[in-house]
């Protein structure tokens, strides 16, 4: 393993029993995760990205879902082989993750502060309660949330979608992880509100030094903040480049296909819009 390389994943395979049998859905995923970094990986639904960060990070589905196959090395030790209690005290520690739906990863019963607590009881034991309590606040006010000493006290229902994807990025980053595994953390989000979470991931990145896995199906979101890339199609990695080369002279026909279908400002539109003057009939209410 190179001495950058924090993260080396080698012959992935992961697979589900179902009511059909079993199926594999991972076939041999390898990629490294270099330290400092944004790997992104893509692909469309359904090809095994979100499968790829839940083999990871050791929360697939029990007994239902299980890695059959590779490796997943971190820092030379074998995630795959870790005993449970050792899983459990890495996660959340030395490789923290953002699920795709705040709303549902939140506890909706707790307010915001007990389950930024709960985070440093589990990893900070040494911490006092009045000292998780301080650095429970510096955590709101490092992720920008607005009055954080009045958050710490709402629950999940209270807060915007964007604030709750902040929540959870103050969760994740508590106990200052090696490696932050971000799936689709701005899909359920308004554009504006998605700009300002990733803008948010790249200042955290550069502050702590972490590395960043971000899994998307969105290659115009890849463009931005990523530096390597993982096209995954199939379960399996069909090209993985730097992103520049990528985007240069892609060399998988699946990966030219999903460049296609990126909107340019330069390309020719299809539907020309024709604006119509409004018939005011059909709208009898705004009659003067």
């Amino acid at each position: 393993m190179q001495d950058d390389v924090i993260l080396s994943v080698r012959d992935l395979e992961t697979e589900f029993t179902t009511d059909d049998g079993v199926v594999k859905i991972l076939h041999g995923v390898s990629f490294d995760v270099r330290m400092g970094r944004t790997l992104g990986i893509v692909g469309e639904s359904g090809c095994g990205k979100s499968v790829t960060a839940m083999s990871i990070m050791g929360l697939l589905p029990k007994p239902y879902g299980k890695v059959v196959g590779g490796k997943i090395l971190y820092r030379g030790t074998d995630l795959v082989t870790l005993p449970p209690q050792e899983m459990y005290a890495m996660r959340g520690n030395r490789i923290a993750m953002i699920f795709q739906d705040p709303m549902t990863a939140l506890n909706p019963v707790h307010s915001i502060g007990s389950q930024l607590n709960e985070v440093l009881e589990l990893h900070r034991p040494e911490l006092s309660r009045r000292q998780r309590s301080q650095y429970s606040l510096e955590m709101l006010k490092k992720v920008k949330i607005p009055m954080p000493e009045k958050r710490l006290k709402e629950y999940p229902h209270n807060l915007s979608g964007g604030m709750r994807q902040r929540v959870m990025i103050a969760m994740a980053l508590a106990c200052k992880p090696d490696i932050l595994i971000c799936d689709e953390p701005t899909t359920a989000l308004d554009v504006t509100v998605q700009a300002s979470i990733l803008e948010l991931i790249y200042e955290l990145q550069l502050d702590t030094g972490m590395s960043v896995i971000f899994i998307t199906h969105d290659l115009g979101v890849v463009a931005e903040i990523c530096d390597d890339v993982a096209v995954m199609y199939g379960g399996k990695l069909v090209e993985f480049a730097d992103i520049f080369e990528l985007f240069d002279n892609p060399q998988h026909p699946y990966t030219e296909r999903l460049m296609g279908l990126m909107p340019s400002l330069d390309s020719e539109p299809k539907q020309p819009i024709e604006i119509k003057p409004i018939d005011i009939t059909l709208f009898p209410e705004f009659k003067g």
